[in-house]
């Protein structure tokens, strides 16, 4: 059996009445467990975020320190982005 320990918490009231309607729904049989639901996805999302930056966020850094000659000025970009607006808007323009 798994230790739990007693805890008293406060939420604001939309929060507070949220678990509450998750409880008389049916979905869940306590407050307890409407709180360890949203605790259990926040680490989900934590390790999910975790992964990313390990594998996406840390590969791009080094091609970014291997090459830096590669990168774009902010003004380069901005023009860049600027004309795919712009063509985006010509191919709505001509439906």
């Amino acid at each position: 059996m798994r230790a739990t320990q007693s805890m008293s918490i406060t939420l604001p009231a939309e929060l507070a009445e949220m678990v509450k309607a998750k409880v008389a729904s049916g979905e869940y049989a306590s407050e307890s467990e409407v709180i360890y639901e949203g605790l259990r996805n926040l680490l989900d999302e934590d390790a999910t975020l975790e992964t990313w930056q390990v594998e996406e966020v840390r590969k791009t850094l080094e091609k970014v320190r291997a090459h830096p000659e590669r990168l774009l000025s902010l003004d380069e970009v901005d023009r860049r982005l600027d004309a795919r607006l712009e063509a985006l808007r010509q191919v709505e323009a001509e439906r």
